[in-house]
């Protein structure tokens, strides 16, 4: 399978590094007009990085690492040339850079040329599924940067893409002395020098995106002015100062990579309106990308991102109870808050308020929460919940499961649990404290109906009817394992622990335990779920998960949906943003409690 590195920033994403050459398939950007993720993509690459030596193209074979795991740069040598490409994403920017260099290790001079090369050939619109845009592609010259821009007009701009790598400003001394070529689509951009033995060579260049012509040049100016030695510092600050740092290597490293992918793929800002946003993925190797999940943001990456920024998690709660609370508990929506799949799901009915909850616990900000328009919200949430409960009995039902897929039986535990959590959220956030006994009696309601008993143990069914139909199953994107989690109950409750040993157990189907990596799957996607191994670092298995996350390369380190079983590769959902937040935080919980 084909190896990917990734970096990327609020505007941008690079979700496509070829990892076999460096090359970069695709620039993506968030666009709320169009509800979605734009694509700008080269089939064989759209950015290219090339060493040619004596006027001879070079085979690399490179080496990656990720300093601060998110800033990717790759190492190669040919010839007694060593050659690097580092990728360069700075926060905050709508460009990011490529630093290029060359350095003579023989003894011999050589004729050193080095550049970037690769052509536009589509540009696509994803959200689940890809479309390509065929109109309005144009290229042109252009005096703002000297060198050409690629466009979009299909009747009125949609966008603007332009490299960058000298500054026409009089007296600057901003020039790298690079030449460039360009035929239609495609480009070339290279400096080309002599290097004596231990002499070294160095290119920069910037690409900027906006909305038109001026926009897109002039941002990748602001970067090429700023200089790259000092957006390069200003961006190891700001990661150094978010990684979290646990003892060992490896984990350290799976921490921080998927807590910075959570951080800059499953949360941006939008192109034409510079709105923070939710999505399950910016990157369009994910097979549901670009689209929004209150379950998948705000249960899965949301605790990772508060974290890691309390400020930037308060504006994402902004957008949550402002463009996506018309459509609370829906299955998913665009990202501009309008439907995309009809359904109705308790568990995403209730992640507003745990996300909610979570940020007012951590930070104490009690003025946000009684924010009129979040106030709005939260009521909103709690009507539509009261049409959920039983006419008689304190059970809420669903009609999708957290996989998405249609329940068996109406009321599932798990659920219902976080129907409790929310309850007790509730009294507190709109004042209302006779919803604490709400919240009690739909506990008594669980143990009372979805306890059931086999082979003389008493345990947690998936889903019940009420008629006396129930289910032995788990999910892993909503798992029996996490009530205590929740607080529902404690590790030491009895028919917790039934459940837990049952769903674990060879017996079960989708437990996996005879296998190398032994984690609960589900019908959704029969192998272990990297979910699951979430689940297992906050329920009391955290040896077993480490275990098991030391035996996997996940989607070359980054959370993917499923494993597989025996040899740990990624079996399906690669680039999977928001479970990478989980991943992330759920890591760092489990060494936090030793």
């Amino acid at each position: 399978m084909q190896g990917y590195q990734v970096t990327g920033n609020e505007y941008l994403s690079l979700p496509t590094i070829r990892e076999a050459d460096g090359a970069i398939e695709g620039v993506t950007f968030l666009y709320m007009g169009l509800k979605g993720l734009l694509e700008i993509r080269g089939d064989d690459g759209l950015i290219k990085p090339f060493l040619a030596i004596n006027g001879a193209r070079a085979a690399l074979t490179p080496t990656w690492n990720r300093e601060h795991c998110w800033i990717p740069r790759m190492d190669a040598s040919a010839k007694d040339v060593a050659f690097s490409c580092e990728y360069l994403t700075p926060v905050g920017e709508r460009a990011f850079g490529l630093r290029l260099s060359a350095r003579n290790e023989g003894a011999v001079s050589v004729s050193a040329k080095i550049g970037v090369d690769g052509r536009w050939d589509r540009t696509l619109h994803e959200i689940n599924e890809t479309t390509e845009l065929p109109l309005g592609r144009e290229v042109k010259r252009s005096n703002w940067n000297q060198m050409f821009v690629w466009s979009q007009k299909p009747g009125t701009p949609l966008f603007a893409f332009a490299p960058v790598v000298m500054d026409a400003q009089p007296f600057s001394e901003i020039d790298q002395r690079a030449e460039w070529a360009q035929d239609s689509f495609a480009y070339s951009i290279w400096r080309e020098t002599p290097l004596a033995p231990g002499e070294s060579v160095t290119l920069d260049v910037f690409f900027g995106v906006g909305y038109e012509e001026v926009s897109a040049v002039t941002s990748a100016k602001e970067l090429l002015r700023q200089g790259y030695e000092t957006l390069r510092v200003r961006e190891a600050a700001w990661l150094s100062a978010r990684e979290k740092n646990v003892s060992d290597p490896k984990l350290n490293e799976l921490l921080n990579t998927n807590l910075f992918f959570a951080f800059f793929y499953a949360s941006g800002r939008s192109l034409d309106t510079e709105e923070l946003c939710l999505m399950t993925s910016r990157s369009p190797r994910y097979y549901v990308s670009a689209a929004y999940w209150d379950r998948d943001s705000l249960l899965w990456a949301f605790p990772a991102i508060l974290e890691t920024d309390a400020a930037y998690a308060r504006e994402i709660l902004v957008y949550v109870f402002t463009r996506q609370a018309r459509n609370f508990g829906v299955h998913s929506r665009y990202i501009d808050g309008t439907m995309l799949e009809p359904g109705f799901e308790l568990d995403e009915l209730c992640a507003p308020v745990v996300a909610l909850n979570r940020y007012v616990e951590k930070t104490g900000d009690t003025v946000f929460a009684g924010e009129p328009f979040v106030q709005t919200g939260l009521k909103s949430i709690l009507r539509t919940l009261e049409g959920k409960k039983h006419p008689t009995t304190d059970l809420y039902e669903t009609f999708l499961q957290p996989t998405d897929d249609l329940r068996l039986y109406p009321y599932l535990t798990y659920d219902n649990a976080l129907v409790w959590y929310s309850l007790r959220a509730l009294a507190v956030l709109l004042n209302r404290p006779e919803l604490m006994q709400r919240a009690e009696a739909v506990r008594g309601a669980v143990y009372a109906h979805c306890v059931k008993e086999q082979d003389g143990q008493r345990f947690f069914a998936w889903s019940v009817d009420l008629l006396g139909g129930y289910d032995l199953y788990d999910e892993p994107p909503g798992s029996l394992q996490l009530l205590p989690f929740y607080g529902f109950c404690t590790r030491e409750d009895e028919v917790w622990r039934n459940t837990v040993a049952m769903i674990r157990d060879e017996k079960y189907a989708l437990s996996f335990a005879r296998f190398p990596i032994a984690e609960i799957g589900c019908r959704h996607a029969p192998h272990p779920w990297v979910l699951a191994m979430c689940n297992s670092l906050v329920s009391g298995h955290a040896d077993t998960a480490l275990a098991n996350l030391q035996k996997t390369r996940l989607d070359n380190g980054i959370a993917c949906e499923s494993v597989n079983e025996t040899t740990g590769d990624c079996e399906t959902g690669e680039a999977f943003a928001t479970c990478a937040g989980f991943l992330a935080y759920t890591l760092w919980t489990a060494f936090q409690n030793g």
